[in-house]
């Protein structure tokens, strides 16, 4: 990730720039994105006009999800996303800036009246620290204004427990987190733990889709202490590789490129910026059990490595636990595998834990049919012919 910033008040330089953001609509803020006209009809143009992205993180959502949006903004991809996942889903958004939570907080009742339903709410908090209710702590503060050491100490005591046992955003709380072009916006040194947070608040099975700005190189220091250029989506940016890492840092796996920006949105003294759209999956966590299973790369690489090292050759039985195997069920993976169950499921006895080493780990066809397979199976009386087709 990019280096630390000693010098830039990074906080302070973005809260500005998008509080002017939220009062007059700034054209280099954005990132031309288009979104489906038919979602935007119920949206107010004032939301409209003061939205800033670089990508339609939306259109990868499904009905009767429960999303969260990091950096709403005035709350465009809140309702568009509202609508998407229609009156049986449910959209948080989470910001941090005062002016652009009012103007979403204002819209969303009009929303609601004009789409039908409301399944939409805006929440003050950092990105990097979801269980910090910003709103609730400020209202404390006011009743206890910290003046010395002692009233500091009190401030932490309070902090810490409100997020232990009332976090804003709880533990695998939400199905999708969303974010359009904010994550570039956190300091350097907070980015570890603002992906850790993502992880945190996803339930098992469930993603992250980021659309965010990624530079084609490490950005330089001088430009990383540039108010202008880390405020304008610029100097926070992460590489396009360590933008991947990080997820997979933080236990994502399936991580993909769905969308990449061929030309790039700016260019700063020969460093690229551009917009990438990643999907990372939660889920892999847990023990690893051999349920006798087996998945078969289809191709067309001769051979692919996964993100815990399994080799899987193009055509071969490659044994793997029950964790592995319902994980290549699901997207990404769903469409490059055949996967070959046991004939008897074994019993809860026979059940051992699996060596999930790197490498290949073959799984002969006896251990899915059983030693004592012995089936011959009668040919058809239709085989082939005019009226009946070959096998």
């Amino acid at each position: 990730m990019p280096q630390s910033n000693n010098v830039l008040n990074v906080e302070d330089s973005v809260r500005n720039r998008y509080s002017s953001g939220a009062r007059e609509r700034q054209e280099d803020l954005c990132c031309p994105t288009s979104y489906d006209p038919r979602y935007l009809a119920a949206i107010p143009l004032e939301v409209l006009e003061r939205d800033y992205g670089c990508g339609d993180t939306s259109r990868h959502l499904r009905q009767g999800e429960t999303v969260l949006d990091l950096g709403s903004g005035t709350g465009k991809i809140c309702f568009i996303a509202s609508q998407v996942v229609g009156p049986e889903g449910k959209v948080i958004g989470i910001d941090l800036n005062d002016e652009m939570l009012g103007l979403a907080r204002r819209s969303a009742p009009i929303v609601a009246e004009r789409v039908g339903f409301s399944n939409v709410e805006f929440r003050k908090a950092k990105i990097q620290d979801l269980a910090l209710d910003l709103e609730r702590l400020e209202l404390w503060l006011n009743e206890h204004p910290v003046r010395t050491s002692t009233d500091l100490a009190e401030l932490e005591a309070f902090t810490a427990e409100m997020k232990r046992a009332r976090p804003l955003m709880k533990d695998n709380s939400v199905d999708v987190v969303v974010s359009n072009c904010v994550l570039n916006l956190v300091r350097s040194e907070d980015k570890r733990r603002l992906f850790a947070e993502i992880f945190r608040v996803l339930r098992r099975g469930g993603r992250a889709v980021i659309s965010d700005i990624t530079c084609d190189e490490m950005v330089p220091a001088h430009l990383q202490n540039d108010s202008e250029l880390w405020s304008g989506c610029i100097s926070g940016a992460l590489r396009e590789d360590e933008f991947l890492k990080a997820f997979e840092e933080a236990g994502f796996y399936g991580i993909s490129v769905l969308e990449r920006q061929n030309k790039p949105w700016r260019t700063v003294e020969g460093f690229e910026f551009r917009s990438m759209t990643v999907v990372a999956y939660k889920g892999k966590e847990g023990h690893c059990w051999d349920h006798k299973q087996a998945v078969i790369y289809k191709g067309p690489f001769k051979q692919v490595v996964d993100d815990d090292g399994h080799v899987l050759p193009r055509g071969a039985r490659v044994a793997v636990c029950e964790k592995t195997f319902n994980i290549y069920s699901r997207e990404p993976y769903r469409s490059q595998f055949e996967f070959v169950e046991p004939v008897a499921k074994p019993s809860p006895e026979e059940v051992r834990p699996f060596p999930c080493a790197k490498g290949t780990l073959l799984r002969h066809p006896r251990e899915t049919k059983g030693e004592g397979y012995r089936l011959t199976s009668e040919p058809s009386k239709s085989v082939c012919g005019p009226e009946g087709g070959c096998c």
